[in-house]
C-alpha cells in the first residue's frame, strides 16, 4: 500500500530585504543660517507736487523706467508764468529807483563838502539809497521764488529706476494744502531684501565675528526666490539698523544684491542665506536616511552581519540635503537610505552601495 502524507511542505523563507546603504561621512562643512525677507529698491524716492495747481499732463508709462531728469508730470504753469512776470517787473522797477537814489548820493557827496547844501541832506539821500537796495535785493528773491515755483509745474524724476502707478489723474487739483504724492521711483539695480534678526541670533553672530576677526560687511550672501530658485548674483550686508525694536525684539537688517537685469521687482518674497559657521570634521547623514518616533531622531545602521539596529540620534544643524549628527553614529557605519519601510529591529537585509555622494548632499544649494 502506498502512503500519502496529509503534511504540507513548510515554504522556504524570503530572501532579505534589498536596501541602499551609505557609509557615514565625515568632512568639514560650512553651516548656514536663513532669514525670510522682501525685496524693495535699494532708492525710493516719492515723487510729490511742489506747487498748487490743475494736472496738464502724466508725461511717463507707469510701471516703466525712468531716467533722472525725465519728465513725469506738467502742472498748469500758467500763474506762475504770470507771478513771475510780475515779480520781475517789480524788480526793474526797484532798479531804476535804486538806480535814482545812488545818483543823488554821488551828487550830494561833494556838494555837502562845499556846504551847498546840509549834512542832514545828505543823510537823507544816503537812506533813501540803502532803503531801495534792500528794496532791490528783496524784489530779487521774489523773482528767484517765483521762477523756482514755476520750474516746480514740470515734475521730473530725480533717480533712474522702475516708476509705480500714478496717484492722481488729469485736471486732479494737486499741492493744496500739502505736498501731494503723485507716485514713487524705485532703484532696483542694485535691489534690497529686508529681514530681521533675533535678539539670541545676533548676540551669537556677533561673537563669532568677533573671533574670526570678519566684518559683517563681507559676509557672502545668497537670495533664495519664492520658486525656489537662486538668484544668480551674491550680496553683501548693506544696512543694520542702530538699535533693536523691542516691540518685536528684532534687528532691521538689509541685503544688497546686484540686478543688471531687473528681473526683481520690489514687494518680492526672498529669503537671504549666509554661512555663518564652519564645522569641522562634522559627520554627515542624507536627510532622507532620518526617521522619527516619539519626537526622537532615529537611523536604521547595518552591521557587518547585514543586521539592522534602530539608533537614536542627536542631530545638529541642516547642511544641504544633510544632517550633522552630533551624537549616535560613527564615521563609516553603514545606515539605510532607501527601503526604510522594508526594515524593521534585528532584520536581516542585502545592502546595496548608494550611488549618492557627500558632496552632492551638501552642495544642494
Amino acid at each position: 500500500a502506498i502512503l500519502v502524507s496529509c503534511t504540507p511542505e513548510e515554504k522556504p523563507a524570503p530572501p532579505p530585504p534589498i536596501v541602499t546603504v551609505i557609509a557615514v561621512g565625515q568632512q568639514s562643512v560650512p553651516v548656514y543660517s536663513e532669514w525670510i525677507g522682501q525685496t524693495r529698491g535699494s532708492q525710493n524716492v516719492e515723487i510729490r507736487a511742489r506747487v498748487e495747481g490743475f494736472l496738464e499732463r502724466v508725461a511717463y508709462q507707469e510701471g516703466q523706467f525712468v531716467q533722472a531728469g525725465q519728465v513725469m508730470y506738467q502742472i498748469d504753469p500758467s500763474k506762475y508764468r504770470a507771478a513771475l512776470s510780475q515779480s520781475q517787473g517789480m524788480l526793474s522797477s526797484a532798479e531804476a529807483n535804486l538806480g535814482r537814489a545812488t545818483q543823488d548820493v554821488v551828487r550830494y557827496k561833494p556838494l555837502v563838502a562845499e556846504n551847498a547844501i546840509s549834512r542832514e541832506e545828505y543823510e537823507t539821500a544816503v537812506s533813501i539809497q540803502r532803503a531801495n537796495e534792500a528794496t532791490v535785493t528783496a524784489q530779487r528773491g521774489t523773482v528767484e521764488k517765483s521762477r523756482l515755483d514755476l520750474s516746480y509745474c514740470t515734475v521730473t524724476s530725480p533717480i533712474s529706476g522702475l516708476a509705480g502707478k500714478t496717484e492722481v489723474q488729469i485736471g486732479n487739483l494737486v499741492g493744496r494744502g500739502d505736498n501731494t504724492l503723485l507716485t514713487t521711483v524705485s532703484k532696483i539695480d542694485p535691489i534690497r531684501v529686508r529681514f530681521s534678526l533675533s535678539e539670541q541670533e545676533l548676540l551669537r553672530y556677533r561673537r563669532r565675528l568677533r573671533e574670526s576677526g570678519a566684518a559683517a560687511t563681507e559676509l557672502e550672501l545668497t537670495m533664495l526666490l519664492s520658486d525656489g530658485s537662486v538668484h544668480p548674483y551674491k550680496g553683501k550686508l548693506a544696512l543694520a539698523d542702530n538699535a533693536i525694536d523691542p516691540a518685536t525684539g528684532t534687528l532691521l537688517l538689509e541685503a544688497e544684491f546686484p540686478n543688471p537685469d531687473q528681473f526683481l521687482r520690489p514687494g518680492q518674497f526672498a529669503r537671504v542665506r549666509a554661512a555663518v559657521q564652519r564645522k569641522v570634521d562634522a559627520l554627515l547623514v542624507p536627510q532622507r536616511s532620518i526617521t522619527e518616533l516619539q519626537g526622537q531622531a532615529r537611523v536604521a545602521v547595518v552591521d557587518e552581519k547585514n543586521k539592522v539596529t534602530f539608533r537614536n540620534v542627536l542631530l545638529g544643524p541642516r547642511v544641504g540635503n544633510a544632517y550633522v549628527v552630533e551624537v549616535g553614529l560613527n564615521k563609516g557605519e553603514r545606515i539605510v537610505v532607501d527601503g526604510l519601510q522594508k526594515v524593521r529591529e534585528g532584520l536581516m537585509v542585502q545592502p546595496k552601495p548608494s550611488t549618492l555622494t557627500l558632496d552632492s548632499l551638501v552642495n544642494k544649494f
